[in-house]
């Protein structure tokens, strides 16, 4: 059964919906298990086995014209290192290498630095009664995180957030806008360092970037050429930082609105890793995931054309109670199950590991200074932008 907006609305530059999406997927999931939107000619699915579904199917429903709307709407040919956005071949082959620079081992290596640098920030929260968690805390870490991976200098880094966090959120809120408009100018400013890199190589992930051999889609030998190694060092570094930014931002907001379950994290540290878990699946960082089909499909009874595009809704999905008990219902104790904020299948987010290693860092850090704070709403604001969802001001009262 399809619904248009005569019977509900959604559409993602809908601010309303976005502050609080949840009836509106619950219906779309009721009475319309696929849903038209003829205004912006989409197709949503927010059930879980159909998100499950066209996530996975890569041969019938394609990331090569981008994975959110306002990049997969312009049915223009993407550059090259974007791998997110590309399918086999060029994708196993893109994937595979970045793989290789955030193996478990990897990430590692880079904790005690991860968890002094959280240490550090959340001292600076210690007695105070009045903090943004945002802007006081979270805003810069991820992106330092990033410095630290890719060896660049700790001066440098507050303009290059400033430029992601510009172009991911507020840059997508109206129509025709995208984070692609923000890739040529951070790729300006990448190609300083990659000439430091060249000619100085050191032990960073960029160095290890440049100098990275691989068998391409045609059977040759070679390097990265620098138009790729541009978008990958913009595609890990915009995804990176906003991605955990928005995270630690859900665990700040969803532990200050619950003491009931911060109080046993203060009294078991171990339920944590859970705890992240459960808001993953409460709160999903992606608000939307786009794919365009590759030939006909049928969906709920319907047949999509050849070129159709299908936009899954991640926060939808892991709130579906044909998979989930009491999905409206926060609980750090639930066991986790499958949930889609960090996509799944082939795409599945290869930093997801590092967001939570962060995200873990950032709640331990907070716990043994700030054990006890509350929201103000009455102050707090989400994100302007429409491909990911999280808090730009969160402010806290403590103690």
């Amino acid at each position: 059964m399809t619904m248009t907006s005569a019977d509900v609305h959604f559409d993602m530059y809908d601010r309303e919906v976005y502050a609080n999406p949840y009836p509106t997927f619950r219906r779309m999931r009721d009475e319309a298990p696929l849903y038209r939107n003829d205004e912006y000619d989409f197709w949503a699915v927010t059930r879980q086995e159909d998100v499950a579904r066209v996530l996975s199917e890569r041969d019938t429903f394609s990331s090569a014209k981008g994975g959110v709307y306002n990049i997969a709407s312009l049915g223009i040919e993407l550059p090259p290192g974007l791998f997110i956005f590309e399918d086999p071949p060029g994708h196993t082959i893109h994937r595979s290498l970045v793989s290789r620079l955030f193996t478990p081992r990897a990430i590692a290596r880079i904790e005690d630095r991860v968890t002094a640098l959280f240490e550090s920030a959340a001292e600076e929260l210690r007695g105070r009664e009045h903090f943004d968690f945002i802007k006081d805390f979270a805003h810069m870490l991820p992106i330092q995180v990033i410095g630290m991976l890719f060896g660049l200098p700790d001066a440098d880094l507050k303009s290059l957030r400033e430029t992601f966090h510009r172009h991911q959120n507020e840059g997508t809120a109206e129509e025709g806008g995208s984070a692609l408009n923000g890739i040529a100018e951070a790729a300006v400013w990448f190609s300083e360092y990659l000439d430091q890199r060249a000619a100085n190589p050191t032990d960073d992930l960029m160095s290890q970037l440049l100098h990275l051999e691989f068998e391409d889609v045609t059977g040759t030998k070679r390097r990265l050429e620098r138009d790729e190694l541009l978008n990958f060092l913009i595609l890990i570094t915009g995804a990176g930082s906003d991605t955990t930014v928005n995270l630690i931002g859900w665990a700040g907001q969803l532990l200050g609105d619950h003491p009931d379950q911060r109080r046993m994290l203060l009294e078991d540290r171990s339920l944590i890793p859970n705890a992240i878990e459960e808001m993953l699946r409460y709160e999903s960082i992606s608000y939307h995931i786009c794919r365009t089909t590759t030939r006909e499909v049928e969906l709920h009874g319907e047949v999509l054309p050849e070129g159709s595009l299908v936009v899954t809704l991640p926060g939808s999905a892991n709130r579906d109670e044909r998979h989930v008990t009491d999905p409206d219902r926060f609980d750090i104790t639930r066991a986790p199950g499958q949930h889609y904020t960090f996509s799944f299948g082939p795409h599945f987010c290869l930093g997801a590991s590092l967001a939570k290693l962060e995200t873990r860092v950032a709640i331990e850090a907070v716990l043994d200074r700030v054990p006890d704070w509350s929201i103000d709403h009455s102050g707090a604001a989400l994100t302007g932008g429409i491909d990911t969802r999280g808090w730009e001001r969160l402010p806290v009262e403590a103690g």
